[in-house]
């Protein structure tokens, strides 16, 4: 069979010491880290949309790498797709992949012609996953690209393109059944407004939690056993999305009755863009009960839209990785890699290399996260911060046991209170010790 990347070879880990730029660092798959293997625990995936398909175009230009893979035909070029995106797995030593529909096939001229193309092409993915033994972590519709979704899908105001955006669901949906999928993902790209002026925003909210108890039902009727997840996002291209942050979410899926059957997929970039940090994010997911799966990026914060980088913060993934070990690992979820090579790395070899340093990055913080919770010392400061809870009044307030007057009156005998130092500078000391000492 041809290759597609003749030049790269199967990325094998060589240590922190190795100069060679298509080597592993620190992501040894089989090494044992609090008790499972990197791979257990890290779950990657590829992105197929940012890996296979986006070009690096940009509002101001064109694209500046071709991803046509030798092939003129759109179907020609979607299975030529299909085979270097297994081929790049393999050599990666990738296990998931995650899609949207219109990633893997051309959409046609029509619904019934773009689910034929989906038809021919997920059968040939179906028997390259047998052969290359890799899994679909997700998948997902893509409800943003074409002009009808101009006012969005399941909260567009016309009731004809809500149907198209079902139709659309349920086809995805049944492509990831097919595929084995362990997920599939609502990101509402354009499932916003630009102005109240002419929106009804109790209905589009309304009919967004429709189509999702239309989807779960209808995944479930056909025997799909995975999680739903909603990824939230702040704005880009709408100025307000409905799934801004994972509080909205949050409760959003418990306003309508969702809280169930929906987890959330935290996205690095979108946290940022939302005013959080990625580690506020998947704290609210875990503490909440609605931690699912992860998009590993990063943003740059002096510049205002989402710029999907590839994750080389280890501080981010240490925390994320932080609060991945806390809920206790992934179960159905993973870190996909939602990111691409920056417009100037323009060559298949940036791609890989990227990919490396994203796996890179997330193994070291999977290490340095493991470190910090066997240290102890950070857990212990917050009991004790938080220890007069514990006993007396504290005790009585956590368990619900005691009235405003009751409170009053324990004030007004107590005096003046004092509470102690947060000793925010030795904990980022001691946190920096415990990275690089």
């Amino acid at each position: 069979m041809k290759q597609f990347y003749p030049d790269i070879p199967k990325i094998t880990f060589e240590g922190s010491k190795t100069e060679n730029p298509l080597a592993f660092r620190y992501y040894n798959p089989e090494e044992t880290v609090a008790g499972k293997t990197m791979r257990e625990h890290l779950r990657f995936a590829m992105s197929y949309w940012h890996t296979m398909v986006a070009e690096g175009t940009d509002m101001f230009g064109v694209g500046t790498v071709s991803k046509d893979y030798g092939a003129d035909d759109p179907m020609q070029q979607a299975k030529n797709k299909a085979y270097a995106a297994f081929e790049l797995m393999d050599k990666l030593n990738i296990d998931y992949y995650c899609f949207h529909d219109r990633d893997v096939a051309p959409e046609g001229a029509t619904l019934a012609e773009s689910n034929q193309r989906l038809d021919e092409i997920t059968d040939l993915m179906l028997e390259l996953q047998t052969k290359y033994n890799k899994k679909v972590l997700w998948g997902t519709a893509n409800l943003f690209s074409n002009p009808r979704y101009r006012h969005g899908a399941g909260t567009a105001c016309s009731a004809d393109v809500f149907a198209f955006a079902a139709a659309q669901i349920k086809k995805a949906i049944e492509l990831t059944v097919k595929l084995g999928g362990e997920g599939y993902v609502f990101w509402g790209g354009r499932e916003g407004y630009e102005t109240l002026l002419n929106t009804d925003m109790k209905l589009e909210r309304e009919n967004l939690a429709r189509l999702m108890r239309m989807a779960v039902d209808y995944a479930r009727s056909i025997g799909f056993t995975g999680d739903f997840y909603v990824e939230p996002k702040p704005k880009e291209p709408t100025k307000h999305q409905y799934d801004f942050d994972a509080a909205t979410v949050i409760s959003f899926l418990q306003e309508f009755g969702l809280d169930k059957d929906f987890k959330l997929n935290i996205e690095a970039n979108h946290a940022t863009l939302a005013g959080h940090t990625f580690q506020h994010e998947l704290r609210l997911a875990r503490e909440t009960g609605f931690f699912g799966s992860v998009d590993a990026n990063q943003g740059d914060l002096l510049l205002g839209w989402d710029t999907d980088q590839f994750p080389t913060d280890v501080y981010d993934a240490t925390w994320c990785m932080y609060e991945i070990l806390k809920v206790g690992g992934f179960t159905k979820g993973g870190l996909n890699f939602d990111a691409k090579t920056r417009r100037a790395s323009s060559t298949f070899e940036d791609i890989f290399i990227s990919y490396i340093a994203g796996m890179d990055t997330f193994a070291l913080g999977l290490k340095l996260a493991d470190k910090i919770i066997s240290d102890g010392r950070l857990d212990q400061f917050v009991k004790e911060r938080y220890a007069s809870y514990q006993e007396g009044i504290g005790k009585k307030i956590r368990d619900g046991a005691v009235s405003m007057d009751e409170l009053e009156k324990y004030a007004l005998a107590k005096g003046e209170v004092e509470t102690g130092t947060g000793r925010q500078e030795y904990l980022e000391a001691m946190i920096n010790s415990l990275m690089f000492g």
